[in-house]
């Protein structure tokens, strides 16, 4: 107690007072989550700062030149005198009752009880390091150190104590000169074991900048550099612990699990990094989280363990460090099996839990666990033990004496005045260790004591750096060094923060810039042998370099399955989506609970479980899978297809009959019949029916440039010619029949051979010229098509310009429907043979289908209208070659008598 007021009054030098002090702390109190150190700060450090502020406020404000120690809090301790002196809390009693607030000069035993005796194995690392540090003529030379190592009987009170004792010391008066100058009852502290307990004291230590390295403290929080500046840490944080995890998680493909946590800032920091890191780093999510309050609340624990029986997940994840055995007794009570224990550093190596009782239901348990190291010469240092026989327990090296009456059963006499008679002889000090069986001396899985060990090296380099400080090129102020003699804690800190030595194990130890170590874990496995045995072995190990960040080893091979597959277990808690489908997420659940639903057409996805489904390119499609894309099938008008064959055989067909028509023509071209209404006519009528015929050859095959700009120039041409022709000729009849009548010879004139030339070729021209600017202006081309349908690619020629293909057709039906009439007043004319009515009916037959055409046109998609367009033009042209040229094919094969002249003009009676 007196320590915590010569810290005070000490603290007057450095211009701190008590009020500061008690805000400083109250501030960091309302910062903590945990409801455990809520309720400590409230009860004892609140108390414990305003009490002794109030103590000591009439020395303070007298500028006292001395501190007078005013009273002690009485330990368990085991102390060493050095030129230097470390700090070190350990947990080496388990059970502590609530603790007395008041201090009295006299002596009274410790509270705590419930030895630990690896607690205290862990304490004598401290010792064993210091002592070979001493024995080391490299390191710190000329420089003893000592330590002073205090039980914290894991209760915040206790070790609180325990630490302000540490950094005000212990002596009875304190001198003070006008510069507070003088080297600080400890440089540093190993320590604390508990993330609550280290919460607390680094809070006030952080305010004096005085160095605790701890060895077990895990809690994520305590990398915060702004809240603990002056904290360091020899194990890894609960942030690379729970990544750990994750990485074991996500390396068997485990994506549905529960997690179970105790009400503690060491359980609630871990969760808070599980519901924020799991996802985005391992793609899982959890079942559900539970608290492991500290009451043993049987119907809570029921309800616990229900959850666990009725979920899914097949994993569970334990980050808890007590309040393990009661809910295992009831997982063995409620018969749960098949579950996978993933569990923390705390209860990995948990011996009260590795019974035939339990193995039943955590064999096979993957654990974290601190790394292992080994320590040469522990052992021997460790036999050397030996109880303090001149302090009767009452200071001194304290636990050392517990030690030894807890380990041979024996008591120290004669015992002080209101102590409890512990039975048992009296203790002699000659009792020998090697003759008793104890864990003490087992040093073949060293790990908090690796820890430990490391972290008194790492404050033993710092100081050995900062002895080699050259003058005039110090780190601090006007290129200063810091003396053994006037040393700050804070200086030490500098120097800590910088430190980086490799141990004897082969481990480096350095620290980043919150305070952490490199990072590094073993994983380890409940092995349950098939005599009964428990084995907790060693099977991969996680760790972070600078370089390749996080990494995981694994040898599955070692590790033990306690399933009948004798394989690792499936958790997810729905089944991967297959390529070909989608991930979608159930409303109101986990993120890792979907449906998989099929890619709709189009679309693809060839990756396990992929979130969307990717659009195939232009040209291609899905395959019936949806798992890839493969290119559209391309559908135009095809030769090789029934309609492009039934269509090119009808219009080589026509062309092979207007070829024979010419043929029997010219061979019979001098009969009346023939020659008959211009003959030349005729024959430029049959090989423009024939162009007609073969220019819808061009709308049958894969559309190209060519054939696009070709097809309707050669289409409109070959019909204008072809019209044209018949125009002229029924104009012919016309005149003929006008001349026959009395003045009205001079209307042939007008048609003479060169004029009925002249104007076939002039119709034809004008039409030239509108395909000419039509394939100018707007030409038609080749485009694929994908609004017909999604799966294909219709290959087709866009026409360009409308307004030139409509040009092209109106200017064809104005010629067509002039020649219609025209033939149609001559239909009546005298005459056996009239050909105004072939003209009549052909010109009839041409434009009924000229004028289906146009909405079967407009209302048939892709190659179907240019099927239409094609049976519109063969319809049109096998109209006009039958109906023009198919009676008088008839006469000259059939009826020769009928091909006179007399016959022709009516004169022959005979039929």
């Amino acid at each position: 107690m007196g320590g915590v007021t010569r810290l005070i009054n000490m603290g007057s030098c450095k211009s701190i007072n008590c009020v500061d002090i008690v805000i400083r702390l109250h501030s960091e109190k309302e910062m903590s989550q945990s409801k455990v150190m809520r309720a400590s700060l409230d009860t004892s450090l609140l108390f414990l700062m305003l009490y002794f502020c109030f103590s000591s406020s009439v020395s303070s404000s007298l500028y006292s030149s001395s501190c007078q120690l005013k009273g002690q809090f009485h330990l368990n301790g085991m102390h060493k005198t050095g030129d230097v002196i470390l700090g070190g809390l350990f947990t080496v009693n388990f059970i502590s009752t609530d603790p007395d607030l008041s201090f009295t000069s006299e002596p009274q035993k410790s509270d705590c009880y419930g030895f630990n005796i690896i607690g205290f194995r862990v304490a004598q690392t401290m010792a064993f390091a210091i002592d070979e540090i001493n024995r080391n003529s490299n390191l710190l030379p000329n420089v003893t150190v000592g330590y002073s190592l205090y039980d914290n009987c894991a209760q915040l009170g206790v070790g609180f104590r325990a630490a302000l004792t540490l950094v005000s010391g212990q002596e009875e008066q304190v001198t003070l000169d006008e510069n507070c100058v003088g080297t600080p009852p400890v440089l540093g502290i190993v320590g604390d074991a508990s993330s609550t307990n280290t919460i607390a004291i680094s809070t006030v230590l952080g305010l004096y900048s005085v160095p605790l390295v701890s060895y077990f403290a895990t809690c994520s929080c305590l990398s915060d550099r702004q809240k603990f500046p002056s904290f360091f840490r020899t194990i890894p944080s609960d942030a690379f612990q729970v990544n750990a995890m994750i990485q074991i998680l996500k390396h068997f493909g485990w994506t549905w699990a529960g997690l179970l946590i105790n009400d503690s800032d060491y359980g609630f920091h871990a969760a808070r990094s599980f519901h924020s890191d799991l996802g985005p780093a391992g793609g899982g999510c959890l079942a559900y989280t539970e608290i492991l309050s500290r009451g043993d609340d049987p119907a809570e624990l029921r309800r616990i363990v229900d959850v666990i029986r009725k979920s899914t997940a097949r994993v569970v994840i334990v980050f808890a460090n007590n309040f393990i055995v009661n809910l295992m007794k009831e997982v063995v009570r409620q018969n749960v099996t098949g579950l996978q224990w993933i569990v923390s550093e705390a209860w990995t190596s948990a011996d009260v839990l590795q019974t035939p009782h339990f193995m039943p239901y955590l064999g096979g348990t993957l654990g974290i666990a601190i790394r292992r190291g080994e320590i040469p010469g522990f052992r021997d240092f460790l036999l050397q033990t030996s109880p303090d026989l001149h302090h009767n327990n009452t200071d001194g090296n304290s636990m050392v004496n517990q030690f030894w009456e807890h380990t041979f059963q024996c008591r120290f006499a004669p015992p002080p005045a209101g102590w409890v008679e512990t039975g048992g002889e009296l203790c002699t000090g000659q009792e020998v260790i090697e003759n008793v069986e104890t864990d003490f001396l087992d040093v073949s899985n060293l790990r908090p004591e690796y820890n430990v060990y490391k972290a008194v090296y790492a404050l033993a380099y710092a100081l050995d750096d900062m002895l080699h400080c050259e003058p005039g090129r110090g780190p601090f102020s006007n290129d200063t060094c810091a003396h053994l003699q006037r040393m700050e804690p804070w200086q030490i800190m500098h120097y800590l923060e910088k430190v980086n030595f490799t141990t004897t194990f082969g481990d480096r130890v350095s620290f980043d810039e919150n305070g952490d170590a490199l990072p590094v874990y073993d994983i380890m496995n409940w092995v349950w042998l098939p005599d009964g045995r428990t084995k907790v072995q060693i099977v991969g190990e996680v760790k972070r370099s600078a370089f390749k960040g996080e990494e995981i080893t694994l040898d599955e091979d070692k590790i033990f399955w306690n399933f009948e597959s004798k394989q690792p277990p499936r958790s997810v808690c729905s089944e991967s989506c297959l390529p070909g489908t989608r991930m979608a997420r159930k409303k109101g659940e986990p993120e890792c609970c979907f449906d998989c639903v099929p890619c709709s057409e189009g679309k693809i996805s060839n990756t396990t479980d992929s979130m969307e489904c990717t659009s195939c390119p232009e040209d291609f499609w899905s395959s019936p899978q949806r798992d890839h894309c493969v290119p559209k099938k391309t559908e135009f008008l095809s030769y090789h297809e029934p309609l492009g064959i039934c269509l090119t055989t009808t219009s080589l067909l026509g062309t092979c009959i207007c070829v024979v028509v010419l043929g029997i023509f010219i061979r019979h071209h001098s009969t009346p019949i023939v020659r008959a209404n211009n003959s030349e006519l005729s024959f430029l009528l049959l090989v423009s029916l024939k162009l007609c015929f073969l220019c819808s050859l061009l709308f049958i095959g894969r559309p190209r440039l060519w054939t696009c700009q070709l097809r309707h120039a050669a289409f409109g041409i070959s019909f204008v010619l072809c019209v044209s022709c018949i125009l002229v000729k029924t104009m012919v009849v016309l005149a003929v029949f006008r001349a026959s009548k009395p003045g009205g010879e001079s209307s042939l004139k007008w048609f003479g051979a060169m004029q009925q030339r002249g104007t076939v070729l002039l119709l034809t021209t004008i039409q030239a010229a509108i395909c000419t600017a039509w394939l100018v202006s707007a030409s038609p081309m080749p485009h694929k098509n994908t609004q017909y349908h999604s799966d294909k690619i219709v290959y087709e020629c866009v026409v360009g310009s409308t307004v030139g293909f409509a040009v092209l057709l109106g200017y064809i039906g104005l010629l067509a429907i002039l020649s219609c009439l025209l033939a149609f007043l001559a239909r009546n004319l005298p005459d056996s043979f009239n050909e105004a009515k072939l003209i009549t009916f052909s010109m009839l037959i041409f434009c009924a289908v000229w004028v289906a055409f146009v909405p079967s046109y407009i209302s048939s998609p892709g190659n179907y209208a240019d099927a239409v367009e094609v049976f519109a033009i063969l319809a049109s042209s096998f109209g006009l070659l039958v109906a023009l040229f198919g009676p008088k094919c008839y006469i000259i094969l059939f009826r020769p008598e009928r091909n006179t002249k007399k016959a022709i003009m009516g004169r022959d009676t005979k039929s």
